[in-house]
């Protein structure tokens, strides 16, 4: 299986963190985003996995050459117009069975009867509550026959998540072609949505597989949720004289953690430096510094520093003191 991975992308709601890094190598869970995408597609025997690179490519390459020895290559995206326009710049580079997947979401789903089946792709789905949020697909007896953005009247409960098959992936770059050359728009971009469906409307069969977990990274709470359902299913080891650790936490073996209370659901990267603090649900990148500090829902970026207050009271009976920053009118 060959893999096209667009990740092109500015990042620009992870902001700062993605002023330095491409958001593929955003902290998550001991681990970066793209590690974990690329977890759940390594079972497929990748042949060939396509980069399609843009701001801070360079990162992404040299990341993906020092960490994985899978056959790689990277193309630049020429202008940032979209989607279709991203994914066109790998032809040449992949042929036949595809998956095209937008690495900021972590999925897991049944893959390995995508080449067996009488489709010509797949569009992997999500039932959700309010599918006026997301792009959604319209079935007809087990086959897709429209994707329709952001419903106004529900359609469908069955959101497109951004991972897609093409069982030729030459089909998907001729309906590429055809969507350059007639213009076919949504918002000012070309989107991937509206090449499927010029494969749809051409007779392609489209069937929808549905992923048992969908969980997006796109922005800092849904990244925080991330790291919590990353975390949960994960085996917590971590230990250090004088701190306490609340699983599930994930401690990098090289962090020091010093006369503090770390997790539920806290990531501590590597070399980071946490003391005299509590960090919950919280994410400290590699190499950051917490000190006298209570973080609870934070993403502290690399070689950041965070220096709380140590306060000392000596209180008589029946007082009353708040330390926290909220004025009256705020509570």
């Amino acid at each position: 299986m060959n893999i096209i991975l667009p990740v092109a992308g500015l990042g620009t709601r992870l902001r700062p963190h993605t002023w330095s890094r491409p958001k593929p190598l955003v902290s998550l869970a001991g681990r970066t985003v793209l590690d974990h995408v690329l977890a759940r597609l390594e079972p497929l025997n990748l042949e060939k996995v396509v980069f399609v690179t843009g701001y801070l490519g360079d990162q992404i390459e040299a990341y993906v050459k020092a960490n994985y020895s899978f056959d790689s290559a990277f193309v630049e995206q020429s202008q940032p117009k979209g989607q279709s326009h991203a994914i066109i710049e790998a032809r040449g580079l992949v042929t036949g069975p595809t998956m095209v997947v937008f690495p900021d979401m972590v999925f897991d789903a049944e893959m390995s009867g995508l080449q067996g089946g009488n489709v010509d792709g797949a569009i992997f789905v999500k039932e959700v509550e309010d599918p006026s949020r997301f792009g959604v697909v319209v079935l007809d007896d087990g086959r897709i026959t429209r994707l329709v953005e952001k419903p106004d009247v529900p359609v469908s409960n069955l959101a497109v998540m951004g991972a897609y098959y093409f069982a030729r992936i030459e089909d998907l770059f001729d309906a590429i072609d055809t969507q350059l050359d007639q213009d076919i728009q949504t918002k000012g971009e070309y989107f991937i949505a509206d090449a499927i469906q010029l494969m749809i409307d051409g007779g392609a069969k489209f069937s929808a597989p549905v992923a048992s977990v969908w969980e997006d990274c796109g922005t800092l709470d849904a990244l925080l949720d991330t790291n919590r359902y990353l975390l949960s299913t994960l085996e917590s080891s971590a230990a250090s004289a004088g701190s306490v650790f609340i699983p599930p936490v994930c401690v990098a073996a090289s962090a020091s953690v010093t006369n503090s209370i770390i997790g539920p659901y806290a990531s501590i990267g590597g070399n980071a430096v946490v003391d005299g603090s509590i960090v919950r649900d919280s994410i400290v990148d590699e190499g950051a510094s917490v000190s006298s500090a209570i973080l609870e829902r934070s993403l502290v970026g690399r070689h950041a520093q965070v220096i709380g207050n140590a306060v000392r009271l000596n209180i008589g009976d029946t007082s009353e003191v708040s330390l926290s920053s909220r004025t009256d009118k705020d509570q």
